[in-house]
């Protein structure tokens, strides 16, 4: 006798199809778990004979030897509990075996027989979508994977239930999906007194995608400004949704099945390791960085961070995936998010000529922000310094324009960006983004700003890769204006944000606009 059933296997945010087959052979009655599966697999033996028992059933007094195929293919996590428990059931004759066809299941059994939650409910129902079938998941699973949209999903909160199902004897409904959570209130950046360059060069970051940088001394509102940008950054879109909700899935970080518009706003601590930024670990799960994907990624104390842990990032700020790399497999995850970081001049927080009490000046600010490397502070378009912040501009009332304002100028500079990429093969639908002939083709530069921008790269102070982020970054800026060409004082401004090294002041910013 053999049965079989339909699971699948994650490779990052996307499955693949696995078939559970059980077969039921003479001799010693032993249960044989084959398929290359980790602890957690060759563990599932158990919790199915455990279920059965819980349940008042008993495996056959036969050889048993359940087959996870393709053999090959690396299998994890306890979601195979499920299938197996199922494809065991079909070949005692307790539930048809033709009823199994058309499903895929997923999901772990707890040892009364209940099917307990399990990560990546989204991504499967999307793939067993992809491949045409329904999904058989855990009850509270049900909204999630509801979210996948035309894939038919039955969850159930027991074998019992999925047996009475398939039985006749007991009808499961199909689950909706869960709530569509309201944004969190973003604090007001009415907030934040003085400091209007910083605020310019977070609307700037906030219009095009731009990575930010703020320098300055302790309590100069580097962080309050970087908790403020989510206020200023439109929700998202549903494909965005979709594809960084199928990463929070993975990750087991959507409850209920409930999921939010909000972009994601992450923040580590400085002792973050390396495999905690990019991803990794025993199961290679997704990082800080994917687990930002289409939103905001803020290191605060940058220079706190590791060295190997900071350098790690600057493939996904490149590219916009991370690829865990493995002795037996290469998974990828996606990593699109806007770099925003926040760091103190010197490790004494002062630092620099005539500020505070640091007596090693310069030499202490040089080493500090040296702990950064150049190629990854490249990859930084705005690069802000922050003064303190002064009794005089404490004194002030609350500024006229706050996260409503700005975030208006936001949203219509998006606007444009959409609108110029609209129908156009290899778009960029963000400034950040664009590269190649489409970024030439939108900088629409006028001679002056050219010149203007071939002067500073034969001054040394523009890479290859400074070209084009300062030509991004001087769209962005032209773009908040409104429709144009970009002008000379663009340039000039996009120029100014842009720094030659930790600790050294701008090379092109003394150049005359």
């Amino acid at each position: 006798m053999s049965a079989r059933v339909v699971t699948l296997a994650f490779s990052g945010v996307h499955a693949v199809r696995v078939d559970v087959q059980v077969q039921f052979t003479r001799g010693d009655s032993k249960f044989f778990l084959v398929g290359m599966g980790d602890k957690a697999v060759s563990e599932s033996r158990e919790r199915v004979r455990g279920a059965f028992q819980g349940m008042g059933l008993a495996l056959p007094s036969r050889r048993i030897i359940a087959n996870l195929a393709p053999a090959d293919l690396p299998k994890e996590g306890s979601h195979y509990d499920l299938p197996i428990a199922l494809a065991i059931m079909a070949g005692m004759g307790i539930i048809p075996a033709d009823a199994l066809e058309g499903w895929a299941a997923v999901g772990e059994l707890a040892l009364d027989g209940r099917i307990t939650p399990v990560a990546g409910a989204l991504p499967a129902a999307v793939a067993a979508g992809g491949l045409g079938l329904g999904l058989i998941c855990p009850e509270a699973c049900g909204p999630e994977a509801a979210w996948a949209g035309g894939t038919r999903v039955l969850a159930a909160p027991s074998l019992i239930a999925l047996v009475n199902h398939f039985r006749g004897t007991q009808v499961l409904s199909p689950p909706g999906p869960g709530a569509m959570l309201e944004a969190d209130r973003v604090p007001d950046l009415r907030d934040v007194k003085g400091q209007e360059n910083a605020k310019r060069a977070l609307e700037i970051a906030a219009a095009g995608g731009h990575n930010l940088s703020f320098i300055g001394p302790p309590g100069s509102g580097k962080s309050m400004m970087a908790a403020r940008l989510p206020g200023l950054l439109p929700p998202l879109t549903p494909a965005e949704l979709l594809e960084t909700s199928m990463v929070h899935s993975i990750a087991g970080l959507i409850a209920k099945g409930q999921l939010s518009r909000a972009r994601p706003f992450r923040s580590p601590h400085h002792s973050a390791s390396m495999a905690a930024l990019t991803g990794g670990g025993l199961k290679a799960k997704p990082g800080e960085v994917s687990l930002a994907h289409n939103g905001v990624l803020f290191l605060d104390e940058l220079p706190e961070f590791g060295a190997q842990a900071l350098d790690s990032l600057r493939q996904p700020l490149e590219t916009g995936e991370v690829v865990v790399a493995r002795a037996n497999a290469h998974v990828r995850y996606p990593a699109r998010f806007q770099l925003v970081a926040a760091m103190n001049p010197c490790r004494c927080g002062h630092g620099g000529p005539g500020r505070g009490a640091c007596g090693r000046a310069p030499r202490c600010q040089t080493d500090y922000q040296g702990r950064i490397s150049g190629p990854l502070m490249d990859r930084i378009d705005l690069q802000v310094e922050v003064p303190p912040v002064t009794a005089a501009d404490l004194a002030l009332p609350a500024p006229a324009e706050g996260t409503a304002e700005a975030a208006a100028r936001v949203a219509a500079a998006r606007a444009l960006m959409a609108d110029r990429a609209e129908g156009v093969e290899g778009a960029a639908l963000l400034n950040a983004q664009a590269e190649g002939d489409y970024l030439e083709t939108i900088a629409d530069l006028d001679p002056p700003a050219r010149a203007l921008l071939a002067k500073a790269a034969e001054a040394g102070g523009l890479s290859a890769r400074g070209w084009t982020r300062t030509l991004r970054l001087a769209r962005t800026i032209a773009d908040l204006e409104g429709p144009g060409p970009v002008r000379r004082v663009h340039v000039a401004e996009a120029l100014i944000y842009r720094r030659v090294a930790p600790g050294m002041s701008a090379g092109t910013s003394s150049i005359s606009a």
